[in-house]
């Protein structure tokens, strides 16, 4: 009898961790950075630091679980075998994908926003085509996807270092204002960071993305924690020097209402025409989407491989070793959402899915390291990595459920 196909190990170290990279730097920041500094005015640059603090936490707790339990759908597992619970195991299994369904739908979103400052296409028909080419790249192949990716990753991070440099001089001239950028101990201030920084935390969401690719990962032990910490740091000190740029480049008012909020601090810093952001950040949103796309399908195989879904989701192509039941169904969804959505609401969803599954897979982390000692090759983190992690990640989650639900 023919064995199935298998999911392909091709992924290395710079693979993965340009994969990270563009799930991360490109959705959140190009669609985002606008509204964050809607709410916290000229301390989105602290909103920033905020909400990557929070992610930081969660990131070293996935750091060690990936090394522990490399594979697709791989915080349902960590839960299932943390808190030897099937059932939650799949509901964490299934909040994954909708994380990666809602996200991708709210990243294409972005994107129709940037494409639309480039053309005279209407958002209809920018939106399904893109989610259509996607979807189908998806299932072309991890090789290619996660090549595209890189090069798409690539030139965003090239285009946020280009917004920097642009409005490098704003940051460094008047220094005699630079204070203004330090919160004063007052509610006001801080309740207007706090609800950026529910909006910030979307634009690192992506590095728990990484673990459900750990059946494509060579040496995945080794490289997976790292990886996801280096992903981690980059992002931090992209975004915080991107937030302050902006801040000081365009008044808050400006791009809280700009639909292309970088582009308008890349034009308003340099006098130039902002189309090359336009366009960088079309490419940037559009990678973050098909990676979102390729995670929440690595999600359903791998919950159907451990029997919690219909086989059929788990079937690999003989041609693609791709799942490829599993890509079209995702696809199917993101397109419905992006079509009825807009950026911000999907956006607060995501954050608030994610905070979530960060709570149960700290809460596992926990129960796991008071029973079983860490293999050989694996980190060890302390145990109140894990701990601080659910008790930040349940907080912030209850924070944007109020948000959600009252603002």
């Amino acid at each position: 009898m023919a064995q199935d196909p298998s999911l392909k190990r091709v992924l290395s170290m710079p693979m993965l961790v340009l994969y990270g990279l563009g799930t991360t730097i490109g959705a959140g920041i190009y669609a985002l950075i606008g509204e964050v500094a809607g709410s916290a005015g000229v301390y989105a640059p602290v909103s920033f630091l905020v909400a990557g603090t929070l992610a930081a936490v969660s990131g070293l707790s996935f750091a060690e679980l990936g090394a522990r339990m490399p594979s697709s759908a791989g915080e349902a597992r960590f839960v299932r075998e943390g808190l030897n619970s099937a059932v939650l195991a799949l509901i964490v299994g299934l909040l994954v994908i909708a994380s990666g369904v809602v996200s991708s739908a709210a990243v294409t979103n972005g994107f129709a926003g940037y494409f639309m400052e480039l053309t005279d296409a209407p958002r209809l028909a920018s939106v399904a085509g893109v989610v259509i080419l996607l979807g189908a790249l998806a299932a072309w192949g991890i090789g290619e996807s996660v090549a595209v990716a890189a090069v798409l990753t690539l030139i965003e991070a090239g285009g946020l270092l280009l917004v920097i440099w642009a409005g490098s001089n704003a940051v460094v001239e008047p220094l005699p204002s630079f204070g203004e950028l330090v919160p004063p101990f007052e509610l006001a201030a801080w309740s207007g960071i706090f609800v950026g920084s529910f909006l910030a935390f979307f634009a690192f969401v992506g590095f728990e993305d990484m673990v459900n690719v750990a059946e494509e990962v060579k040496d995945v032990t080794r490289v997976m924690p790292r990886a996801i910490i280096v992903t981690l740091v980059v992002t931090l000190v992209l975004y915080v020097a991107l937030a302050l740029v902006a801040v000081r480049s365009v008044p808050v008012e400006e791009l809280a209402a700009s639909q292309a909020p970088l582009a308008l601090v890349y034009s308003r810093a340099t006098g130039w025409s902002a189309d090359p952001i336009s366009m960088i950040a079309v490419l940037a949103t559009v990678n973050g989407a098909l990676i979102q796309i390729v995670m929440a399908s690595r999600v359903l195989y791998g919950l159907s491989a451990q029997g919690q879904l219909p086989a059929a989701f788990g079937r690999v192509n003989a041609r693609t070793r791709t799942p490829i039941v599993a890509t079209v169904t995702v696809t199917a969804v993101v397109l419905v959402l992006a079509l009825a959505f807009r950026t911000a609401p999907l956006a607060q969803a995501t954050a608030f899915i994610v905070l979530c599954i960060f709570s149960l897979v700290n809460l596992a982390l926990w129960r796991l390291k008071r029973h079983t000692p860490a293999p050989d090759g694996v980190p060890d983190l302390p145990i109140w990595v894990p701990i601080l992690g659910f008790h930040v990640s349940l907080a912030f989650a209850g924070g944007e459920l109020v948000h959600l639900i009252f603002l």
